[in-house]
């Protein structure tokens, strides 16, 4: 009796084994068909196009003719030798990495700042959000007219009348073209990261600060060990966005100065399309694309790897 009441337990065991596995099988075959659809979106619209590239990239493909062949690393050799995409590839570093740092210093203090409770938050908030809203293309367009080198321009009218300042060569110059691309740049992303800082900033607990005054801590040390640790998923994500959108800048330089004076704004992004489709050269432009998405994606795995450093630290 005993031994069948054993055999009979063995197998309801069996059982319960046997359905917990067939049950676990399932979920996981329905976890893994809601990846179906992402990863056919990445292989059609990532790998397939970054294949074609890589292999357009050894050739001399131009225009729409079928006819090309291949040639090795010479399109590689240009991208690094070229006067111009040397200069594209120094521009586009230095705008993203300026307007990452700048931006990244003056929105987090303005996040603090639009956090606090004083007459009209709300609309000095969408005030300092605004320059987000329009298109860049058109923003550039607008602080074209404002930045001219001419006399007409908007600052140096204003210059010469309160000052009786000549007029500065704004965008004629190309050290003044730079910082000006530059400058436009933070003044259009600075409002909208700093409301992406004060969403962040409103989820912290108001407990942290009240047992911290009761300590004596001052605000610049409530600033140092609360405020900024609890940002740091905040400050991982705007960074973040802040360089991928740097790295591939097109819109602000191209309306603004066209690239020039001479090369100084140049980016890479304007590389690829007036060499791609001005142009015709694919093939050079698949081989600066590639090098291209090579570059970002080491900027951006060094960056994410500098942030969770940070973040357990």
């Amino acid at each position: 009796m005993a031994t069948m009441t054993a055999s009979v337990v063995t197998d309801r065991s069996r059982n319960r084994i046997r359905s917990r596995a067939a049950s676990n099988l399932v979920e996981r075959l329905q976890t893994y068909a809601f990846y179906v659809p992402i990863a056919l979106v990445f292989v059609v619209l990532f790998a397939i196009p970054f294949g074609q590239s890589v292999y357009y990239s050894f050739t001399n493909l131009a225009g729409l003719s079928p006819e090309y062949h291949f040639v090795g690393l010479a399109n590689y050799v240009r991208v690094f030798t070229d006067p111009s995409l040397l200069s594209g590839l120094v521009f586009t570093l230095f705008f993203a990495i300026a307007t990452t740092v700048l931006i990244t210093c003056l929105a987090l203090p303005l996040a603090v700042i639009l956090n606090r409770k004083f007459f009209g938050q709300r609309f000095v908030r969408a005030m300092y959000f605004f320059p987000a809203i329009p298109s860049i293309a058109i923003l550039a367009l607008v602080w074209q007219f404002i930045l001219s080198p001419l006399a007409s321009g908007a600052l140096n009218t204003l210059l010469h009348d309160l000052f009786g300042i000549g007029p500065v060569p704004w965008l004629s110059d190309p050290t003044l073209a730079q910082i000006s691309v530059v400058v436009v740049g933070v003044w259009s992303l600075t409002g909208w990261h700093a409301v992406l800082y004060l969403a962040y900033l409103q989820s912290i607990p108001g407990d942290y600060y009240e047992v911290a005054r009761i300590d004596g801590a001052s605000s610049s040390q409530q600033f140092r060990y609360i405020t900024l640790p609890m940002l740091a998923p905040a400050i991982t994500v705007s960074t973040l966005l802040l360089m991928t959108s740097g790295l591939n800048v097109y819109a602000l330089p191209q309306n603004l100065t066209s690239g020039g004076p001479g090369f100084a704004t140049y980016t890479i992004t304007q590389n690829i399309v007036i060499s791609g489709i001005s142009e015709g050269q694919y093939g050079q432009a698949s081989a600066l694309g590639v090098v291209f998405m090579i570059a970002v994606g080491v900027v951006i795995v060094l960056q994410l790897m500098l942030s969770r450093r940070l973040q357990r630290s």
